[in-house]
């Protein structure tokens, strides 16, 4: 039986993934990284709630990406159209395909560790690890309440259509409907992270002194490689990226 992937195996995985493909700004490679958290997310059988939760983090900031850069971007030569001020240049969407597939890959991959990581495991973990319960705790309230979004959403949704609320074909209708759900949505979720923050904290989540865990997360010697592997292939990245854009003249 294969071993269970250790809460700190897939966070490690998750972060050196993004890392990796931000040093890269390669949009094909963040094309390619998405594309893989979505087919894990499938073999895991929660790539709808993933693809739904992604939807509501990536759209507002893809179409802003896309007017700030698309429409005006000050390094743009190539005008492909233009209204006034605003200019359709080839660099500047050439620009927001890119950074918008980075920041595309990066939700993905964060989001398929979220749905994925059992929240006991990673606590237990952390406490034997000696973290600060502090990180523990914010982190755990965060990933709790990250598999609830697909399902509040849809449910803001319904409740809106039973008031009257049409969305139509056009964009700018699409637009101030996704607003509308939006607002309720956000509103929800700092009063859910709220509640549970006080429940945690009256069961002495957050409390001083030593910690007992009574239960255990095997953690195998390869997933520990695994996991040293992964980093120093994320430094690297990084590290080739400092040194490829570093001055040729300061180089020299």
């Amino acid at each position: 039986m294969t071993p269970r992937l250790h809460p700190f195996t897939g966070l490690t995985l998750a972060v050196c993934a993004a890392v990796v493909t931000t040093a890269a700004a390669s949009w094909p490679l963040s094309v390619a990284v998405a594309v893989a958290a979505v087919v894990l997310a499938a073999r895991h059988g929660i790539a709808g709630r993933v693809l739904t939760a992604g939807a509501v983090i990536l759209t507002p900031l893809c179409l802003s990406l896309l007017v700030l850069h698309g429409l005006f971007f000050p390094e743009g030569q190539t005008v492909l159209a233009q209204w006034g001020p605003a200019r359709v240049t080839a660099e500047g969407l050439g620009f927001a395909l890119e950074l918008g597939t980075r920041t595309t890959a990066c939700v993905l991959v964060l989001l398929l560790f979220s749905f994925t990581v059992s929240v006991p495991d990673l606590v237990s973990a952390l406490a034997g690890r000696r973290i600060p319960p502090q990180f523990g705790f914010v982190l755990a309230s965060t990933l709790t309440l990250l598999p609830a979004v697909a399902g509040r959403l849809d449910r803001i949704r319904q409740a809106q259509e039973s008031r009257g609320m049409v969305v139509g074909r056009g964009l700018l209708s699409r637009l101030g409907t996704l607003r509308l759900q939006m607002v309720p949505l956000v509103l929800a979720l700092i009063d859910d992270a709220g509640s549970r923050a006080q429940a945690l904290d009256a069961r002495g989540f957050g409390g001083p002194g030593p910690r007992t865990s009574y239960r255990q997360v095997a953690d195998p010697a390869a997933q520990r490689l695994t996991r040293a592997a992964a980093l120093v292939f994320a430094a690297a990245a990084v590290a080739g990226r400092i040194v490829a854009s570093w001055p040729a003249g300061v180089a020299s």
